[in-house]
C-alpha cells in the first residue's frame, strides 16, 4: 500500500488545516488507516484512526479539535484539524494496517505542521 500525505504548513495558533492522505488501494479494504505524528525529540503517537468497520479513536490531546474522514472513491482519508496549537507542531504520517494472516503496517513519507504562536 502506498500512502501520500499533503496540505501540510505553517499556521498560527487558532487555526485550521485539513491534511490529505491519498492511498494505492480502497480504504475499505485495510483493517484500519489513520494519522500518527512524531515531534522533535519525542515518539510518534497516534493522533486519529478509523477501523474497517468505521469506528473512530482519537488522542485526548485532539479530541473535540480533530475529525478524520475518509472517501473511499478517491481511496483517501482526511484529517480536518482546527483550533490549532503550538504542541499540535510535528510531522503527520499516514498509515495503513491490512488485515489477514500478514497482517501490515505501510507509512507515508510525512507531512510538517508548524503552528506558531
Amino acid at each position: 500500500v502506498q500512502l501520500v500525505e499533503s496540505g501540510g504548513g505553517l499556521v498560527q495558533a487558532g487555526g485550521s488545516l485539513r491534511l490529505s492522505c491519498a492511498a494505492s488501494r480502497s480504504i475499505f479494504s485495510l483493517k484500519s488507516i489513520g494519522w500518527y505524528r512524531q515531534a522533535p525529540g519525542k515518539q510518534r503517537e497516534l493522533v486519529a484512526g478509523v477501523s474497517s468497520g468505521g469506528s473512530t479513536n482519537y488522542a485526548d490531546s485532539v479530541k473535540g479539535r480533530f475529525s478524520i474522514s475518509g472517501d473511499n472513491a478517491k481511496n483517501a482519508v482526511y484529517l480536518q484539524m482546527n483550533s490549532l496549537k503550538p504542541e499540535d507542531t510535528a510531522v503527520y504520517y499516514c498509515n495503513a494496517v491490512t488485515g489477514g494472516l500478514l497482517s501490515r503496517d505501510y507509512w507515508g513519507q510525512g507531512t510538517q505542521v508548524t503552528v506558531s504562536s
